[in-house]
């Protein structure tokens, strides 16, 4: 049975019940017991609509006469309060006590104040009103609990799926080493030896040979990502200076420049930002054949903007970006951000990330 078709049926038996014990009533006031039960359909979606309406219309029906308990007004306590709103549960609840006196008195039964006080005390007793509440919040905390316990148990799932993948990386990773490094050993001692003997060099034999040099740096940059633990602490901004500093010690005029305040920064943009300025500077170092570097940094209120600019030998043609590059637009992605890598118009290379401070 579906969960509306249970609502009706839980809805329709209350009403049966209601107009049952309310014989003999009037009119009015069967139509009245009836409607405070049919509004229980509605009591996961409008809860607190519920609790209004079952508590008007049970003193619709006593007012008429109709010395009916208020059951349907005791679901919607437990719908109100299993919804979490505990203040408005409370305070229909003490409305309600307060008024059934009032709708007693002014029924057609004539009743003293003595009477009217004792038959709310028949209908709506204090106890069922704290063993609805009391099932609606004890239902909430088990829910709440199964939620947080099935989040748990994803986070726990993707952490150990990321580690498993970080572990096939580095595996993958020291096994390509290793390949590679043969490879260009092979190539380099083929290349001595054609050279020892006078002979000319073939062009592929050079290519394998320059190709195992950058495959093998681009190997220990990514080595170095990911060995970076808990025992080595990620880079932030804090350490872009020596960044820039290092590069200025390897013949490069770089400079950098820090605009606004990157305390509160969120964990993951701060070493994102990082890790593109040490790419960057990287790529100058390796293909830019650039004199100077400018590294710029805006921290704004919103996000957090990267500028690297230098004067090397890039072109305006678009070549298929590297594995540095698209390591960097990966990183940007992944907080939400953007990411553009081009050559400059007056010459050089420019990378511009923007990295926004409040997630998505």
């Amino acid at each position: 049975m579906s969960r509306r078709w249970l609502d009706w049926a839980i809805a329709a038996g209350v009403a049966a019940s209601l107009v049952v014990a309310g014989h003999p009533a009037t009119g009015p006031g069967y139509a009245l017991l009836a409607a405070s039960g049919l509004a229980l359909v509605a009591r996961r979606t409008a809860p607190i609509a519920v609790l209004a309406a079952t508590g008007l219309l049970a003193l619709g029906y006593q007012a008429t006469g109709a010395d009916v308990p208020v059951i349907a007004f005791l679901f919607a306590v437990y719908a109100t309060m299993r919804a979490g709103h505990r203040v408005v549960t409370l305070a229909g609840s003490v409305l309600m006590l307060a008024t059934l006196p009032l709708a007693a008195l002014l029924s057609p039964r004539d009743l003293t104040a003595y009477e009217a006080f004792g038959q709310t005390r028949d209908v709506l007793q204090i106890a069922w009103l704290i063993a609805a509440a009391a099932a609606g919040e004890a239902l909430r905390q088990a829910e709440r609990r199964a939620d947080e316990a099935e989040r748990t148990r994803e986070e726990t799932a993707r952490r150990r799926a990321g580690e498993e993948r970080l572990h096939i990386a580095r595996e993958l990773h020291d096994s390509l080493t290793h390949q590679i490094s043969v490879i260009k050993l092979q190539a380099e001692v083929a290349v001595h030896l054609a050279r020892k003997r006078g002979e000319d060099v073939p062009e592929p034999l050079l290519v394998i040979r320059d190709a195992g040099r950058e495959a093998a740096r681009e190997l220990r940059a990514t080595l170095e990502a990911l060995r970076d633990d808990d025992k080595n602490p990620p880079h932030g901004m804090d350490d872009v200076p020596a960044l820039v500093e290092r590069a200025r010690s390897n013949g490069l005029d770089a400079r950098l420049t820090i605009e606004g305040r990157h305390d509160d920064v969120p964990a993951a943009v701060d070493r994102t930002a990082y890790r593109i300025v040490q790419e960057s500077l990287t790529n100058i170092a390796r293909h830019a054949v650039a004199a100077t570097a400018q590294v710029h940094i805006d921290c704004r209120p919103d996000a957090v903007v990267i500028k690297v600019d230098d004067d090397g030998t890039a072109t305006p043609r678009n070549p298929e970006p590297g594995v540095g590059l698209l390591g960097m637009r990966e990183r940007v992605t992944a907080l939400g951000g953007h990411l553009r890598a081009a050559p400059r118009t007056e010459g050089g290379f420019s990378v511009q990330a923007e990295l926004p401070v409040v997630q998505p």
